[in-house]
């Protein structure tokens, strides 16, 4: 019987064909890696201080009419920060508003620095009510937000949302839209609390092309830059997959997990 030796080239391409490589990545792919992430993250943190900022509002409760709640909702706000200036006014019959003035120096707001104006207007009944709000008349850490939040509660469903569009502060050459949803925890938005989650798909476009990105389960603390918990998923122009996965034991340490389509995860800083 006769033996054939098959050349290592061809070995590896057909390990490349039948799994993909493996190994780890390369510095050149991770730095590459590392840096859609930190685009990505950018534009999470557009929908997530918009979100948050949401939570400076009561959530309505079912049952309770509409104007009364508005009062509440408005000193509850200046309650929760004194550089609020917070007014009520009825838009029409089946709306009413909450107007919040932020201190035009700047207003520290759950663990952000905001300034401007902006409505957030309840539409409906004791049985369904709307809140939304376009924030694009606030700066936030220096930077213009670019969102629009609100929620729909009581009848057959709860849905909070904001929906963030535009160009980013700190990569302007980046155009980005994100269609957040707030996460939930037993049953209960979490939303107004110490931390935030939130999910949602989303697409960067940018000089290499356009890249879809969806985010699951990121959970935030007020005043942190990084999400503790959670993953980003990144498919990028190229046809590539990038991950970038957090958790509590590496946020602690200033770092994520980063796997590049098949490759062996690697363990980087979260700010480089």
């Amino acid at each position: 019987m006769m033996r054939y030796m098959i050349p290592a080239a061809v070995l590896t391409a057909l390990a490349t064909a039948c799994g993909g490589e493996r190994g780890p990545p390369t510095q050149e792919e991770l730095d590459d890696a590392h840096n859609r992430v930190d685009v990505a993250l950018d534009a999470a943190t557009q929908a997530r201080a918009a979100l948050e900022l949401l939570g400076i509002l009561p959530v309505y409760t079912c049952g309770e009419p509409r104007r009364s709640f508005v009062g509440k909702a408005a000193d509850s706000a200046q309650a929760q920060a004194g550089c609020v200036t917070a007014t009520t006014e009825t838009l029409d019959a089946t709306t009413d508003a909450v107007v919040l003035t932020f201190a035009a120096g700047g207003c520290t707001v759950r663990g952000h620095t905001v300034s401007g104006q902006t409505a957030f207007k309840y539409s409906g009944g004791e049985d369904r009510m709307d809140l939304k709000a376009d924030l694009r008349g606030l700066q936030v850490d220096g930077a213009p937000l670019q969102v629009e939040v609100g929620y729909g509660t009581c009848g057959d469903e709860s849905r909070y949302y904001a929906l963030a569009e535009g160009q980013l502060p700190r990569r302007p050459e980046y155009g980005y839209r994100v269609d957040g949803r707030v996460g939930m925890r037993d049953g209960l938005p979490v939303i107004g609390g110490t931390s935030l989650v939130f999910n949602g798909p989303g697409e960067l476009t940018g000089p290499e092309g356009t890249h879809r990105v969806t985010f699951t389960e990121l959970e935030y603390e007020l005043g942190e830059l990084a999400p503790k918990e959670g993953e980003a998923l990144l498919e990028t122009a190229q046809g590539r997959t990038v991950k970038a996965a957090f958790s509590q034991t590496l946020w602690r340490l200033g770092k994520m997990e980063l796997t590049i389509d098949d490759r062996d995860p690697v363990t980087v800083p979260i700010v480089r």
